[in-house]
């Protein structure tokens, strides 16, 4: 498997983040090696439309939270020259992002999306009322993540700025540093340091934000309740609310990526296949005949623009 270690990712100049998996409440989307794109689920409001998409080279899904108002999600594509693709719900605005330009890097939150540019500059777009759109005076960052009501923002000296709502402490990261990816829940947040061990500040209700002992981890996913970390060796470690079997991810073995969305978890694994496992009312976990997926290593060395 051709792993990237986080400190080996620190000294890549522009890495930004391109995820080909995502995991929204009720949907599931991935980006093909072709550039085209397949979404599983929910599509009560078009968010699985994807069929007509080309040149993408990442993908975002809107929408953590699970509540009797949180069926509604939208789906973002990142395109080779920059712009931006949207569908789905769009009552707040979210699926706005036509005039988008010179963007390396989408989140899709609740009701919101969220755009890194290549200057370290960010766009939002979408419900405000918590303050989680309030990226205008960003620069200098290397990734962003978005949870239900606040916004995640890191910059390049591995340092970690947050804005909308901190109720549960979700935004409390002055303290931290050396981080190299970030991720955001309904109500925690969580940073990977270049060492592989992992941070998270916000509600543990559920032991989401237990991870202090990790180590050798790779990648991570925030979803509403709980936190994936995916270690060197190509297995995944998870800690958080299993209502659903979202946690179930023991057996699993060669993954490259992961996902987490509301109440399940995706894996693809170095052939390009995809596993999952939680909630599956909709159908968003019914992925086992997906393959050709992009694979992160492929994705690193891409060029866009």
């Amino acid at each position: 498997m051709d792993y990237i270690s986080p400190k080996e990712a620190t000294l890549k100049v522009k890495r930004w983040p391109k995820d080909s998996i995502a995991a929204g409440r009720r949907h599931t989307v991935a980006l093909k090696s072709n550039g085209t794109v397949t979404a599983v689920g929910d599509n009560k409001y078009g968010q699985c439309d994807v069929s007509d998409w080309r040149d993408v080279v990442a993908v975002a899904a809107g929408n953590v939270h699970m509540a009797t108002n949180t069926g509604n999600a939208h789906t973002i594509g990142l395109k080779s020259n920059g712009t931006v693709a949207a569908v789905g719900w769009n009552k707040h605005d979210q699926c706005n992002v036509n005039d988008w330009r010179d963007i390396v890097a989408v989140e899709a939150g609740w009701r919101r999306t969220i755009g890194l540019q290549s200057d370290g500059t960010v766009v939002a777009v979408g419900r405000n009322n918590e303050g989680q759109c309030n990226v205008s005076g960003w620069r200098d960052m290397e990734a962003v993540a978005a949870g239900d009501w606040h916004t995640v923002g890191l910059q390049s000296d591995g340092t970690v700025t947050i804005v909308g709502n901190n109720r549960y402490g979700q935004c409390n990261v002055s303290g931290w540093s050396d981080i190299v990816a970030v991720s955001a829940g309904y109500l925690h947040t969580v940073g990977l340091r270049s060492d592989g061990t992992v941070a998270a500040v916000g509600l543990n209700k559920h032991d989401q934000c237990d991870v202090s002992g990790w180590n050798g981890i790779v990648a991570i996913a925030a979803g509403s309740n709980h936190t994936i970390g995916l270690r060197s060796d190509g297995t995944v470690a998870v800690v958080g609310l299993n209502k659903h079997g979202q946690c179930n991810v023991s057996g699993w073995r060669d993954i490259v990526a992961v996902a987490a969305g509301c109440a399940h978890t995706i894996g693809l694994r170095s052939d390009g296949t995809v596993v999952a496992v939680g909630d599956n009312e909709y159908g968003q976990c019914d992925v086992s005949r997906w393959h050709g997926i992009q694979l992160p290593s492929m994705m690193n060395s891409m060029d866009i623009f």
